[in-house]
């Protein structure tokens, strides 16, 4: 039996998204529930990958299969495909299993020649909108099947409408000629005619979409959502409905509710007399759906019901395309709808409180990255009074962003690789300018309303954007904005300010304050004064009763360590003592100490050190009171603590009063080929003990003091960079000394821990016996990764994105942990660890434990806990939620 390679509409369901990909798997789930939908059928994503994997042919039995099903839309229109007197037009479309919006291409109007063209002049007496879908569908089939630049087929519309006109005001002798037009422009840059014959038409879009998944910017996009490659899409030939037959007629976008603030509200919009490239493309800034109801109120209330029910069906909030042809509505498409992570959080704990779903289903929709998006700054009131307002537009995006401006996308991602802060400003956004936007910090369009690809990609980015902002006009020639109104030019390069909370544009840099929430956090704002923060605590509280997976922070101050808290950070995963010397002068006592010659001058300067130390750790005692606090003993090399420039040592050795030569080379004795590899971490207590013991008893001195006055502390103390049991088996017999001596000393019974920080591949390997001497393991997930792959974090810049790309490596490992070789390590480690120790206590401290699918193998390989930035304990802690939930999926 031949491979079924075309489904109709009528045979599918929403069951077979793999299959026939989102688009397909939607419209053929509204027609089973009987909305209207233009009969079509919906060819493969099996298909698609066959495709590439034939040389770019099509599949066997593909075509016939495709003619087939035609005739069989033909059968439910009564119309017939290429036939002049009543000819069938339809629609081309992708559709992969995973939304991809705007990132592939659509051909409408397809079956269109001068003999068809007649037939639907006659059949609508018409002619000028006749004439309108025929320069539609070369234009379309010109750029997107063909190659042409779209800027050319742009050019002549503008040229031909002049100024203040739209191109509902185009006359059908206008469009005509423009027709004729666009095809000169095909020959004369295709080198090929406009093909005349329908069923050519139909095979050339059919393959234009499947080679569209292989195009820049849906392999752009699939490398920021991490899609993969072998999905492949499908392709939906469905019949045309036109909302461009006069003024009752209509095609729009809306969302079942806002997606970017999650109110319970229709949301859309819609352009009398035009088709849906021009609501998405923003080639006119629509209506907004409200207005529908005084327009077109019967079709309106249809259109509201069927909204309500699909949300009801599919039980999320559903971003839905229609048509309105001659006063019938016509359903087009029905997917989940992209949301900001505000709205994602609010909607699903709606979701929960209307009973359409439960708390783990919630927890399953949000994407834990989504929720940064509750702390992204924002423009203040005051700042907002003090600023220069240049125009405004539709608030499109999360947060405010401040960056130059640049015009051209590919010129926005060359100047952010090289570090800096740009914003897109675009008359309207297209697909391919994609990799710009994930670049910018902010996008800014003249043009579109809030369905528009600008503001649907900057939503599901989590990237600030303003859209729809009339009172621009961009000049690309002469790299200028104007802006009418304030009627003030800015060139390209220029500060501006981009608020996608209220929807400003402002002058400069303007200052920023820091989000609802973290406002919340920090006592500045009353919980009830803020919309979102009942929401943000709701969900994680929700997140919080199915984790298995501690939640730690790494924090080197009291003020990290507070905030960490604050976020719901469960301890204190690593603590960077290092970090503390560079603080006010006692890095001057830290260079003594470095370039004594003995060990009394090392501990005279230590001793200026220990007393700045306790401190330190006194005061993230008091915060972190009862939740357990794990230091790091001084883990990077000395050199880093002295200067290297000739000057910086003459004024160094002069405050220290000795002489510069003398200075010079005691740095030229501490530099190493290789220093990640060399003298630091553990072999730094082991050459110097003293500067083991001096951190010790600051800590332990700490410890007896905030125990003293109530505060129940639990010092975690580890020793980085072992690779021999040896190694900590010394340290830790400095700290258990020391330990006894503060004990005695101060009457104070204190409960530690000594452990490791794993960070060679020798310590996984050699875990067992380790495990003798450490109470706790912390992977050290940043460097453990450095010294498996042999790559230094610092250098990688320049071939990992390489690797990426050519897909070498499926992710940057310093990013996204390396679950095969490193995550194997981790495994070993823990599973030869608590061989030893049944109770050993795992946990990684690297950036990772901050990345999602990273926290989630921690969870699968039995750790327990993770730590990370305090900005990011929200997004583990909903990481570890996730990952009990797929485990028991």
């Amino acid at each position: 039996m031949a491979k079924k390679w075309v489904y109709l509409f009528t045979e599918g369901d929403a069951s077979m998204r793999d299959l026939l990909g989102g688009k397909g798997a939607g419209v053929a789930e509204m027609t089973r529930t009987g909305v209207p939908v233009p009969p079509g059928f919906t060819i493969t994503t099996e298909a698609c990958n066959e495709y590439y994997a034939n040389g770019k042919q099509l599949p066997e039995g593909l075509w016939e299969q495709t003619l087939t099903a035609l005739k069989e839309v033909e059968q439910k229109t009564g119309k017939t495909f290429g036939d002049p007197n009543n000819p069938l037009l339809v629609s081309v479309r992708s559709g992969a299993r995973e939304s991809m919006p705007g990132m592939m291409d659509t051909v409408l109007n397809l079956g269109l020649n001068k003999q068809t063209l007649e037939g639907i002049i006659k059949l609508t007496g018409n002619p000028r909108f006749a004439a309108d879908a025929y320069r539609r569908f070369i234009q379309l089939f010109g750029k997107i099947v063909l190659g042409v630049d779209g800027e050319k087929f742009e050019h002549v519309m503008t040229e031909t409408k002049g100024k203040g006109r739209h191109d509902t005001d185009l006359s059908t002798e206008e469009l005509t000629r423009i027709a004729e037009t666009f095809k000169a422009i095909i020959k004369e840059d295709a080198g090929v005619d406009f093909p005349e014959d329908p069923y050519e038409q139909l095979r050339m879009a059919i393959l234009a979409v499947f080679n569209s998944w292989m195009g820049r910017r849906a392999v752009d996009y699939r490398r920021v959502y991490k899609i993969p490659d072998t999905l492949g899409t499908g392709v939906n030939v469905q019949t045309m409905v036109f909302g461009n037959m006069g003024n009752d007629s209509a095609t729009g976008v809306a969302f079942t509710r806002n997606p970017a603030t999650g109110a319970n509200e229709l949301y859309g919009e819609y352009l009398i007399n035009a088709q849906g490239e021009d609501v998405v493309a923003g080639i006119r800034t629509p209506q907004p759906i409200s207005r529908l109801r005084d327009e077109m109120p019967e079709v309106y209330q249809q259109f509201a019901e069927i909204a309500a029910m699909l949300e009801r069906h599919y039980k999320d909030v559903q971003d839905v395309e229609f048509t309105i042809e001659r006063g019938k509505l016509w359903m087009l498409q029905t997917r989940n709808g992209k949301r900001t992570g505000m709205a994602a959080v609010k909607i699903a704990v709606d979701l929960v409180n209307e009973g359409l779903i439960d708390k783990h289903t919630a927890l399953r929709r949000v994407q834990p990255e989504m929720l940064n998006q509750f702390l992204f700054p924002i423009v203040g009131v005051s700042s907002a009074e003090n600023a220069t307002r240049l125009a405004h537009g539709l608030a499109a995006g999360p947060g405010a962003a401040q960056g130059r401006i640049v015009l051209d996308p590919d010129e926005a991602a060359m100047r952010a690789e090289n570090g800096e802060q740009v914003i897109l400003v675009r008359t309207e956004t297209a697909p391919e300018d994609f990799h710009g936007m994930v670049a910018s910090a902010a996008i800014l369009t003249a043009r579109g309303g809030l369905t528009s690809h600008a503001a649907v990609v900057a939503r599901q980015l989590g990237k600030c954007c303003v859209c729809g902002c009339d009172a621009l006009e961009i000049d690309y020639k002469a790299g200028s904005v104007h802006v009418r109104g304030p009627d003030v030019t800015l060139k390209a390069g220029d500060w501006i300010t981009v608020d996608g909370h209220s929807g400003w544009v402002y002058a400069g840099q303007v200052e920023t304050q820091e989000a609802e929430v973290i406002q919340v956090i920090r006592g500045q704002m009353k919980p009830e004064d803020s919309k979102l923060y009942g929401y943000f605590t709701t969900f994680l509280s929700w997140a919080d009763e199915v984790r298995r997976l501690g939640v730690r922070a790494n924090a080197d101050t009291p003020t990290d360590a507070r905030m960490a808290r604050l976020f719901g950070a469960e301890g204190i995963g690593l603590c960077r003592t290092e970090h503390m010397f560079f603080e006010g002068d006692r890095i001057d006592a830290v260079r003594q100490m470095i370039v004594a010659d003995t060990v009394e001058e090392r501990r005279k300067a230590l001793a200026k050190i220990e007393p700045l130390q306790q401190g330190d750790f006194e005061g993230i005692f008091e915060v972190m009171d009862g939740l357990p606090v794990t230091i790091r003993t001084l883990d990077p090399p000395l050199h880093e603590f002295l200067p290297h420039g000739d000057h910086e040592i003459e004024e160094l050795a002069h405050k220290l009063g000795i002489e510069p030569a003398k200075l010079k080379a005691k740095v030229e004795s501490l530099r190493e080929a290789n220093p990640m590899l060399g003298f630091r971490g553990c072999r730094l207590g082991i050459g110097y003990p003293e500067i083991t013991e001096m951190q010790a008893r600051a800590i332990f001195a700490a410890a007896a003091s905030c125990q003293a006055r109530g505060i129940t502390v639990h010092p975690e103390i580890m020793i980085p960079l072992v690779g021999d049991v040896s190694e900590l088996r010394m340290q830790s017999d400095i700290v258990r000394q020391i330990a006894d001596q503060v004990m005695a000393a101060t009457g104070q019974k204190i409960d530690y821990l000594i452990g490791t920080m794993i960070e060679l591949p020798r310590a996984a390997l050699t875990a067992d016996k380790i495990a003798a001497e450490a109470q706790f393991f912390s992977f050290g997930t940043n460097d453990l990764t450095q010294t498996t792959f042999g790559m230094s974090r610092d250098d990688a810049g320049r071939f990992l994105p390489a690797y990426v790309e050519q897909k070498l490596l499926k992710d940057d490992p310093f990013q996204v942990l390396d679950q095969e070789g490193v995550g194997q390590l981790i495994q070993m480690g823990v599973e030869r660890g608590r061989s030893t120790r049944p109770n050993l206590k795992t946990g990684i401290c690297g950036e990772h434990g901050g990345e999602p699918a990273s926290v989630k193998f921690c969870h699968r390989s039995g750790l327990d806990y993770v730590s990370c930035s305090p900005y990011r304990v929200v997004i583990a802690r909903l990481s570890a939620a996730q990952a009990v939930l797929e485990e028991r999926k």
